[in-house]
């Protein structure tokens, strides 16, 4: 006759396989469970991240027409003769030919000073000697409208005898590019955000804030597309300044 009773080793055996087979059940279940939540929180995490990068490289323009504040006028000359006193004696002369000219137009004496001198020496074919004397004086001042009437009278220095070399110009200069560098790099960033604007609503993004910027370089060029000052040419000292800033718009 077969034991049935409660307290036989088959029925232990099988309780314990049984709670062991649920243990394992619900263990794989909460993994199970773990590993899709997890797969979703991540997949969902990228995407977020993916969209918090989103971004757009975009340029902003600004340019401003500006007045230079300083002339500064070159003015090479030189004399030949065949004794060094002699051609020293006629760049002398030249000197104060160019001192009187500008002195005339109501500059002070000091605005007009020598910035080099040069003398060399030379044979001709007879071996005759000779000697050459060159000299730079250079003109500096903030009265732009009197040194454009001084460049538009220059050939009465030529009537005066004085005879210009290579390298005599006026140059025309703009020093106050520290005083408006903010103001344009803002204009520029304003610029470059209305770009990233256009491509946002092109694409169905808004704009968001700024992930990082480059400031270009300044440049101060003729404004009308003028030569710049050199031999027999006149600089402007109308410029027009620009500057070019890249910016990187976050896009939401």
């Amino acid at each position: 006759m077969t034991d049935d009773s409660p307290e036989s080793p088959h029925h232990s055996t099988t309780f314990l396989a049984e709670s062991a087979t649920r243990r394992w059940l619900l263990a794989s279940t909460i993994l199970a469970i773990g590993v899709v939540a997890g797969g979703y929180l991540l997949g969902d995490g990228l995407k977020r991240a993916h969209r918090a990068d989103r971004s757009v490289t975009v340029r902003g323009l600004a340019e401003r027409d500006v007045t230079a504040d300083l002339a500064t006028w070159t003015i090479a000359y030189s004399a030949t003769a065949n004794d060094l006193a002699g051609a020293q004696a006629s760049v002398e002369n030249d000197t104060a030919q160019i001192r009187a000219f500008f002195k005339e137009l109501g500059f002070p004496a000091d605005a007009i000073q020598p910035t080099g001198a040069n003398v060399s020496q030379s044979k001709d074919n007879n071996g005759i000697a000779s000697f050459t004397v060159r000299q730079r004086m250079t003109l500096r001042s903030q009265d732009i409208k009197r040194a454009q009437d001084a460049v538009r009278r220059q050939f009465e220095l030529v009537r005066r005898g004085v005879i210009l070399e290579e390298g005599s110009g006026m140059a025309y200069t703009f020093t106050k590019l520290n005083d408006i560098k903010p103001p344009m790099v803002a204009a520029a960033t304003k610029d470059a955000r209305s770009a990233a604007e256009q491509f946002a609503n092109d694409s169905g993004a808004e704009v968001g804030s700024i992930k990082g910027a480059t400031q270009g370089y300044f440049t101060v060029e003729a404004r009308d597309g003028d030569s710049g000052g050199g031999w027999g040419v006149s600089d402007t000292p109308y410029k027009k300044v620009r500057v070019v800033t890249t910016v990187d718009f976050y896009l939401r």
